[in-house]
C-alpha cells in the first residue's frame, strides 16, 4: 500500500509496521487480537524506534489485557481514533464514515439490538432499500461482523468509523431504549386531555416506531431544535429540524411506516387518530433527561396531498431567561433601553416576524425590572420561561381566556408591570394603551417590520393617535441573526464592490477598502452550516415630540422614519454591519434576514 496523503505523525507507529503486520500476524477471529500476534506487532513498533520504551510498555500491558493494539496506542495518546480510522479504512479498502457528517438514520438503528451492536462496536447508520450501512470501529472482527450479519435481515455496506463516535451514538441508543423521556403528569402545567405518556401501548404503534419516534425527540431536545418537521412526501416522510432558524433535514422515514409514526405523535398528544382530513392541535410534555430538558411540546398536523404534515414547536421550560447583556445590544442601546424599562408608566412593543426572539428580548427586560416592591403580571401563549416572583398567565381560548380578557383582569389586580404576549386585535392593542396612560408600564409585542411602521399599524387596529403619541415610550425592532461558527470561519477582505453590493454606502466602502472581516466555512462543530448560535440586530426607536406630532397627525411610515433617524435612531442593517464589522456574522447572514 502507498503512502497516505497527510499522514499525520502520531500515526507513524501504526503506518510503520502496516505491511509486515500483514503477513505475521494471523486474521483475528475473536473481539481482541491473540497474544501472540499482539507481541510480534508491539516487536515491529519497537523496531521503528517512534515510541519510547516506558510509552511501548504500557501497550503491551493493554494488548495482553485483551485489546488491540490499536485501542492500546488510541488510549495512550500515541494515535487518534479519527486517525486509526482512516488507516483501518485504507487498509481493508472500505469507506471512512464520519458518522457527524452522514448523521445516523433512527430508523437504521432499530434493526439490531443495541447489546449486539455494543459487542461488535458497530452502528447501523442508514437503510437503503434492501443495504443496511454500518459503521465498525475494528473491520479486522470477523466473529463480530458474522453476528452482524445473523442479527438481520438485510444486507450489510460495511465502513470504517472512529471507535469514540460509534460508543457515543451507542449511548444515545442507551438513552433511548431506557426510556430517559418521561412525560409530566401536573395538573398546573396541562389541559384536562393533554396528558402523555410516551411508553404508553396504545394497540396500534409497534416497538421500532414507539423507537424512532422517542430516538427522533431526544435527538431533537439535544441538538436545540425549536421545531421538528415531520413532511409527508410521495416517497415517504422527510424530517427536518429548524435549529438556529433554518431547517435542516436530518432524515427520512420509508413510506410503510409513515402511518405509523403519524399515529404515534397523535397518540401522544391526545389527538383523533381517525382523522386525516383536517387539521388538529395537540400537545405533549415530557423531560429529556439525559439532556436536562423540561419540553412542553406543542403539536399540529396538516392534510397535504401527499399525507399528514406533523409540526412540533419545542418550548424548553427549564431554560433561565437571558439578561439583555447576551442578547446582542450595543452598550449604548443597551443603556437606553435599560432606562426606558426602568420608568413607572408608558408602552413599549417590541416588534419583528414570527421567530425573531421578540418575547426572549421582553424576558430579558422582566429579569432585569422584576423586584420584591413591584408587581409584575404577564399574559402569554404559552408561557417560555418561568420567572421568580412574577405572576404568568397562559391565554386559554377553550375555556374563554384570551388575551383581552385576561388583561381585563390583570388591569383589576394591582399590577405595575404587565407583559402582554402579543397585541393581536385592536381590542387588546386599545386596552394596553389605555393601561400604560393609568399608571402602568406595559411591555408587548406587535408584528411589524421596522419600528417606524408601529405608529401607523396601532392606528390601523383602531387606537385613537393622540393616546399613541401619548403612551408609547419605544419601540423596538429586531431580528435574529446565526452567528458564525468561531471554530471555522476564515478572515478575509471584502473589496469595495462587495462592500457597495452589500449595500454599504460607497464613501465607507472606500474608507473600508483593506478591512479584515470574516465569512463562513463549515465544521463538524456546526454541522457544516458554518454558523452555531445566535444574536440580536436592534433597530430602536425612542418617541420624542416630533414622533408624537407625527403620531398625531397620522403621518406616514416614511416620515416616521426620517424623523427617528434624525434624533439618532439606526436602521436594522447599520446595526447588523456593526455585527459583521465585529466578526460575529457574516454580510449572507444579515442580508438573510433583513432584506
Amino acid at each position: 500500500m502507498g503512502d497516505m496523503p497527510h499522514e499525520s505523525p502520531e500515526l507513524r507507529p501504526l503506518r510503520a509496521v502496516e505491511e509486515r503486520e500483514e503477513t505475521a500476524a494471523a486474521p483475528v477471529q475473536g473481539a481482541g487480537i491473540h497474544n501472540e500476534s499482539a507481541e510480534l506487532v508491539a516487536d515491529l513498533i519497537e523496531a521503528t524506534g517512534l515510541v519510547p520504551l516506558d510509552r511501548l510498555a504500557l501497550v503491551r500491558g493493554a494488548a495482553r489485557q485483551g485489546a488491540t493494539i490499536a485501542e492500546a496506542l488510541v488510549s495512550e495518546g500515541l494515535a487518534s481514533s479519527e486517525g486509526v480510522a482512516r488507516m483501518l479504512a485504507a487498509r481493508h479498502r472500505l469507506p471512512l464514515v464520519d458518522l457527524r457528517l452522514t448523521g445516523v438514520s433512527a430508523e437504521a438503528s432499530t434493526h439490531m439490538p443495541v447489546r449486539t451492536l455494543r459487542r461488535a462496536v458497530a452502528l447501523p447508520y442508514r437503510l437503503e432499500g434492501d443495504i443496511l450501512h454500518v459503521a465498525l470501529a475494528d473491520p479486522q472482527n470477523v466473529q463480530a461482523i458474522d453476528e452482524l450479519r445473523l442479527a438481520t435481515r438485510y444486507q450489510l455496506s460495511l465502513g470504517v468509523a472512529a471507535r469514540d463516535e460509534i460508543a457515543a451514538e451507542l449511548d444515545r441508543l442507551d438513552r433511548v431504549s431506557d426510556a430517559v423521556i418521561e412525560t409530566l403528569d401536573d395538573e398546573e402545567d396541562f389541559a384536562d386531555d393533554a396528558v402523555a405518556d410516551l411508553e404508553e401501548e396504545d394497540g396500534v404503534s409497534d416497538g421500532p416506531i414507539v423507537r424512532i419516534v422517542n430516538s427522533i425527540m431526544l435527538e431533537a431536545a439535544e441538538d436545540g431544535a425549536s421545531d421538528v418537521h415531520f413532511e409527508a412526501q410521495e416517497d415517504g416522510l422527510l424530517v427536518r429540524f429548524r435549529i438556529d432558524g433554518v431547517l435542516h433535514e436530518m432524515q427520512r422515514i420509508p413510506k410503510q411506516h409513515m402511518a405509523g409514526v403519524t399515529t404515534r405523535l397523535k397518540v401522544l398528544s391526545k389527538m383523533d387518530i381517525a382523522e386525516r382530513r383536517k387539521p388538529q392541535d395537540g400537545r405533549i410534555s415530557l423531560r429529556a433527561a439525559s439532556v436536562g430538558r423540561l419540553l412542553d411540546i406543542r403539536m399540529a398536523t396538516l392534510p397535504t396531498v401527499a399525507g399528514e404534515t406533523v409540526v412540533l414547536r419545542l418550548l424548553d421550560k427549564s431554560k433561565q431567561a437571558p439578561s439583555l447583556e447576551v442578547l446582542g445590544m450595543s452598550d449604548e442601546m443597551r443603556a437606553t433601553f435599560s432606562s426606558l424599562i426602568a420608568r413607572p408608566t408608558g408602552a413599549i412593543f417590541v416588534t419583528g416576524p414570527t421567530g425573531s426572539g421578540k418575547s426572549t428580548s421582553l424576558y430579558a427586560a422582566l429579569t432585569q425590572i422584576a423586584r420584591p416592591e413591584i408587581n409584575v403580571i404577564t399574559v402569554e401563549d404559552p408561557v417560555e420561561y418561568r420567572l421568580a416572583g412574577v405572576n404568568q398567565m397562559q391565554i386559554n381560548v377553550r375555556a374563554g381566556l384570551t388575551f383581552a380578557t385576561a388583561l381585563r383582569s390583570i388591569l383589576r389586580s394591582d399590577p405595575d408591570v404587565v407583559m402582554v404576549g402579543e397585541v393581536r386585535d385592536g381590542e387588546t392593542a386599545k386596552m394596553a394603551i389605555e393601561a400604560a396612560l393609568t399608571g402602568h408600564l406595559v411591555l408587548s409585542t406587535l408584528h411589524t417590520n421596522d419600528a417606524p411602521s408601529t405608529l401607523t399599524r396601532l392606528n390601523e387596529m383602531g387606537v385613537e393617535p393622540f393616546l399613541t403619541a401619548s403612551a408609547v415610550s419605544a419601540v423596538l425592532a429586531q431580528r435574529l441573526a446565526r452567528k458564525l461558527c468561531t471554530h471555522c470561519c476564515e478572515m478575509y477582505t471584502p473589496s469595495v464592490d462587495e462592500l457597495i453590493e452589500a449595500r454599504v454606502e460607497p464613501d465607507v466602502a472606500a474608507s473600508s477598502d483593506g478591512m479584515v472581516m470574516y465569512r463562513k466555512r463549515g465544521c463538524p462543530r456546526c454541522n457544516q452550516t458554518g454558523y452555531k448560535g445566535r444574536i440580536g440586530i436592534f433597530q430602536l426607536m425612542v418617541m420624542n415630540e416630533g414622533l408624537a406630532e407625527l403620531a398625531v397627525r397620522k403621518g406616514s411610515r416614511d416620515e416616521v422614519e426620517r424623523e427617528a433617524m434624525s434624533s439618532g435612531m439606526k436602521t436594522l442593517w447599520d446595526d447588523g454591519m456593526a455585527k459583521v464589522a465585529s466578526g460575529l456574522t457574516s454580510f449572507e447572514e444579515l442580508a438573510r434576514v433583513t432584506v
